[in-house]
């Protein structure tokens, strides 16, 4: 006498199953590749962050310049602010609603890049001390346009009030002047006075890659065990005695 196993799959738990687990486990890999991905990136925005910083760009190489392929990188500022600012409606790192005072700052002639300053509260939007006079030099980092998202308001000109820091849009209304393709968002310290205070770069990316990744493979995993458990309860795989 001997033992023998069987197993006697049924059709369309095997068919749907068959179907499933590829899919799952698909997009658990997929996820995989995207932590890796995802990971890359982070390193390259801290390496930027905290590498030298690097002369800005020159007005003549802004109209091919990709602001997002160089995002986050430090560079050093030399120019007057005209008197001229955006206020760009946000939140400090409590919170609290206030403006990031935002300020063209002419570089070369007819030629101006629009720099974050730093963060006022709300009270202090139109007395916070005005613009720095005379030339400045400073370092900040490289920002690209911020898109427009389908959940930000519209801009109010006549209030000045900005929902999205966009360089072309508020860089229109400076006539005669050529805006630069970026954001600049000084570094703390580069600037006398306790407002605009610069709240220094934040870099907000999720990176939850690795817990999807587990979910997918757990959702597999949890599949298998179903079907398996599925065919043992309706006696399609157990033992089978056979005379020798």
């Amino acid at each position: 006498m001997r033992n023998n196993r069987f197993f006697r799959p049924m059709l369309w738990p095997t068919v749907m199953t068959l179907a499933a687990l590829p899919v799952l486990i698909g997009l658990g890999l997929w996820q995989v590749e995207r932590l890796q991905w995802k990971e890359a990136l982070l390193q390259r925005i801290d390496t930027r962050l905290n590498g030298e910083a690097a002369p800005m760009p020159a007005p003549e190489t802004w109209d091919a310049f990709d602001a997002e392929a160089e995002e986050y990188r430090r560079v050093k500022l030399t120019g007057r602010f005209l008197p001229r600012e955006f206020h760009h409606f946000t939140q400090d790192e409590g919170g609290a609603a206030g403006y990031g005072i935002v300020s063209p700052l002419e570089v070369a002639e007819g030629a101006v890049v629009l720099v974050d300053r730093g963060f006022v509260p709300a009270a202090l939007k139109e007395a916070h001390g005005g613009v720095p006079e005379g030339e400045v030099s400073f370092t900040g980092v490289l920002r690209a346009p911020q898109r427009r998202g389908p959940f930000d308001g519209l801009d109010d000109t006549q209030k000045n009030v900005w929902m999205v820091r966009d360089p072309a849009t508020m860089g229109a209304t400076l006539d005669g002047m050529k805006p630069a393709p970026f954001i600049v968002e000084a570094e703390r310290g580069s600037f006398p006075g306790e407002w605009p205070k610069p709240k220094g770069t934040r870099v907000d990316i999720p990176n939850n890659h690795l817990d999807y990744a587990l979910t997918w493979f757990g959702l597999a995993g949890v599949l298998a065990v179903i079907y398996i458990a599925y065919h043992r309860s309706n006696g399609r795989i157990g033992r089978e005695r056979k005379k020798a």
